[in-house]
């Protein structure tokens, strides 16, 4: 999806859809008026009739509108003005989306950002319009043909000219871009979406934009280094196991990047300690971690972000055969710290345990972020709307709780005390893999801390964000526009 401005009066354009924003109980604004007007006062039967969708994200599509040029004419209710946030209007936009999907129309015209919204400019409701119409014409095509007589994709939509909005639309289309790169690879079948596969992306992504490198260590690179605790999960399949390094070089030489460290287990069977039948389907998504870093990645190098970035994804696939690693297993990880295995379930920790290490030894970055579909506590917790971040670091929890408020991908942050370390104590070992039923989440984050030590790092769990449970639905692009917006924080955006 493309996205331009224009100049003409929205009555008088000619496009395949104009849509339009409702204010329930409140008078037309000017541009509903002059709609009204032009149509002989449509709108105003409609309201006294109570048809119109004045309720958030609901829709009525009206088709060949006399009065105006557009063919379609999309009514879309944003509740009530006091109670319009940035969250309601993402909401009402993405109905939005769904309804112009639905239909026929090619292209559309947005008026979406006229009306008003709490401490929220012009620029940014058109961004998230602008990505909010993205997502929601996204369609998995990758193993199924869509139907002949589909709705076609919407190929561009345009908004009102004003300051500096080709500058907002450009900046859309390339966190748009990302947040769909990280969706297709989060979609794509396990048999498809290998660690090889995802290492392949990366090498094909880093040869479309001048800037970015990448490098692939294969698991004798890493066997020589000592990355046992990666190659432990990997062990049991077929597929071997990458850790993958894609760096953009937009800062000056030498200045320290920001990291970003993803999970990616391609599939999760749980190794030994096996997970239930039920649902298990859904652990192809469990490398949506590494999805979201390779798509924020990709943002990055088309917004030619004036930073250096590193992305690191530990790709392994965790599967029970004859070398699988078992409970009861100790493994010393690259750090040198050694790990009881009590769960071969509690794998992700295990492999972002030795990725995290290595970023912080080789590439010495400034921050590092890990993303990760960690614990299924952390769905109990925050359910679908917040990603869980855990750090021990005040300010670097603020600012990605911020960057998440301001890309209406919200995070919100859970404690990381100390007291939940005994919780991973053993006497076999440094610590252990799984510290019990209490805080699941938090106890994760206390592993993947022991192996940050002296790094400024935040863990984000993003199991209840990345996609839903129990529907069968696609990945959702999340966390790409939290951690797109942390990096532009740091670049002056």
């Amino acid at each position: 999806m493309q996205f331009t401005t224009t100049r003409e009066q929205a009555g008088k354009l000619d496009c395949d859809c104009l849509i339009v924003g409702l204010i329930k109980d409140q008078a037309f604004d000017s541009t509903l008026s002059t709609i009204d007007s032009a149509t002989g006062g449509l709108l105003e039967r409609l309201k006294s009739k109570g048809e119109l969708p004045e309720k958030v994200g609901k829709t009525l599509m009206l088709h060949d509108p006399s009065g105006i040029e557009a063919s379609r004419l999309l009514l879309v209710g944003m509740g009530k003005s006091e109670k319009l946030d940035g969250p309601a209007f993402v909401r009402a936009a993405q109905a939005a989306g769904k309804a112009l999907r639905q239909s026929h129309a090619r292209n559309a015209h947005c008026l979406l950002a006229e009306v008003g919204v709490s401490d929220r400019g012009t620029d940014w409701k058109v961004h998230q319009a602008c990505l909010a119409l993205a997502h929601s014409d996204y369609i998995y095509s990758a193993t199924k043909k869509t139907d002949d007589d589909a709705p076609p994709a919407t190929d561009m939509v345009s908004f009102p000219a004003g300051d500096n909005l080709e500058e907002v639309l450009s900046r859309s289309e390339a966190i748009a871009a990302g947040i769909q790169r990280c969706r297709d690879l989060g979609d794509a079948p396990p048999n498809i979406c290998t660690p090889i596969y995802l290492a392949e992306t990366a090498e094909r992504i880093a040869a479309e934009h001048p800037g970015l490198n990448v490098e692939i260590l294969d698991e004798q690179q890493m066997e020589e280094i000592g990355m046992r605790s990666l190659l432990a999960v990997g062990r049991g399949s077929i597929n071997p196991p990458r850790l993958i390094r894609l760096s953009w070089k937009g800062g000056k030489e030498g200045d320290a990047p920001l990291a970003l460290v993803g999970k990616g287990v391609t599939f999760d069977t749980g190794g030994i300690s096996i997970k239930p039948r039920d649902l298990m389907e859904q652990m192809k998504f469990d490398m949506c971690g590494a999805a979201s870093v390779i798509g924020a990645l990709e943002a990055a190098a088309r917004l030619k972000l004036p930073i250096n970035v590193e992305g690191v994804v530990a790709a392994v696939e965790n599967m029970p055969d004859g070398k699988a690693y078992r409970p009861g297993d100790v493994i010393t990880a690259l750090s040198g710290k050694t790990i009881e295995v009590h769960n071969t379930d509690a794998e992700g920790r295990m492999i972002l345990a030795d990725a995290i290490y290595w970023t912080g030894r080789e590439l010495k970055p400034a921050a590092m972020v890990d993303i990760a579909t960690l614990t299924g506590a952390c769905v109990v917790a925050l359910g679908h709307h917040a990603s869980g971040i855990m750090t021990q670091n005040d300010e670097l929890a603020e600012e990605l709780l911020a960057a998440g408020l301001e890309a209406a991908d919200r995070g919100w942050r859970l404690p990381l005390w100390d007291e939940y370390q005994e919780q991973i104590e053993t006497p076999f070992a440094d610590m252990k893999n799984l510290g019990g039923m209490p805080a699941g989440s938090i106890t994760a984050a206390c592993l993947l801390a022991r192996f940050a030590e002296g790094q400024r790092w935040a863990h984000i769990d993003i199991a209840g964000s990345a996609w839903r449970w129990g529907k069968p639905e696609s990945a959702t692009g999340r966390p790409v526009g939290m951690l797109v917006q942390w990096l532009e924080s740091h670049a002056g955006g």
